[in-house]
């Protein structure tokens, strides 16, 4: 695909039989007059053996709305296999070609975002550092994101907005997804060199499976709750409480990764009373439930 500053080409399926696999419902171009952004609706076919998906330049973001199926898909290597379902957004990585197929029981309906690659550029100079890992960036999403979902689901329906609209929202897209899934995460350092705040986050990580209180972190560094909790806000951004939640959901995803621990041992030895409570909180952070991450 070829951008024109911030917009969109205007044949992003070129060399791909559309009509083979999917029922086009609605396409911002056409119904919207936008040109900064699109944004479709599809109906799938239930089964596909073989399709072969081009390389887009364009970050295309795939969000299935309903039905469900085992999706199989190659980038030049093994068939990996990932579960369509309404809610799982994926990013199809730029510039990689794929062949795809599935077998679904019922009808399958999606919405799916190009965002412009200069929007993305764009955002990134923003934000400093080194050049977008797009596939890092596709492993993150797949992970989960609530708030991409819901801009996706919310730009599907803005159809009688005008294209400053489209360039706006593509723009606070790219920011999101750079900034949430390539940026270091607060749960990685605090981002101001402090030794108080250095000491609490060493005193969470080794204490991830005991009921820690903010009492407890603040008299490890002598300090009153609330100045602890000021003094680590302004070194990590967030409070106390999200960075050892954020800490214990990280080691959670590490256990279901790499061990075949039961969801209620991994709860405990990350600190949360129950299966229960460990579901919710997963599900806030990223957007799945530890039980789908675990298959994903």
């Amino acid at each position: 695909m070829v951008f024109d500053s911030k917009r969109l080409d205007l044949q992003p399926y070129a060399g791909f039989e559309m009509g083979r696999y999917v029922r086009r419902t609605y396409c911002s171009w056409q119904d919207a007059g936008w040109q900064s952004l699109l944004v479709q609706r599809f109906e799938h076919v239930p089964v596909v053996e073989d399709m072969d998906l081009p390389a887009a330049a364009d970050l295309h973001l795939v969000l299935p709305v309903a039905g469900r199926a085992v999706l199989e898909t190659r980038r030049g290597g093994r068939w990996a296999r990932a579960p369509w379902e309404p809610g799982r957004l994926e990013l199809m990585t730029p510039d990689q070609p794929a062949q795809r197929r599935y077998r679904a029981d019922g009808p399958l309906a999606s919405v799916q975002v190009h965002l412009p690659r200069a929007a993305v550029e764009s955002a990134a100079a923003q934000l400093g550092g080194p050049a977008v890992d797009f596939e890092a960036l596709a492993a993150s999403v797949k992970a989960g994101d609530p708030l991409a979902e819901e801009i996706i689901r919310t730009v599907s329906g803005a159809s009688a907005a005008d294209d400053l609209y489209a360039e706006s929202a593509a723009a606070f897209l790219a920011m999101h997804l750079l900034t949430r899934h390539t940026r270091r995460s607060a749960a990685t350092a605090p981002a101001r060199e402090n030794p108080r705040v250095r000491a609490v986050v060493t005193a969470m990580r080794e204490r991830l499976a005991e009921p820690v209180t903010l009492a407890d972190l603040a008299g490890e560094v002598h300090l009153s709750v609330y100045h602890l909790v000021r003094v680590f806000k302004e070194a990590t951004g967030v409070t106390p409480y999200r960075y050892l939640t954020r800490l214990r959901i990280d080691e959670a995803k590490r256990l279901l990764r790499e061990t075949d621990l039961t969801i209620s041992q991994i709860a405990g030895r990350c600190g949360f009373a129950d299966p229960a409570v460990l579901s919710k909180a997963f599900l806030r952070q990223t957007g799945v439930r530890p039980s789908a991450y675990r298959v994903s």
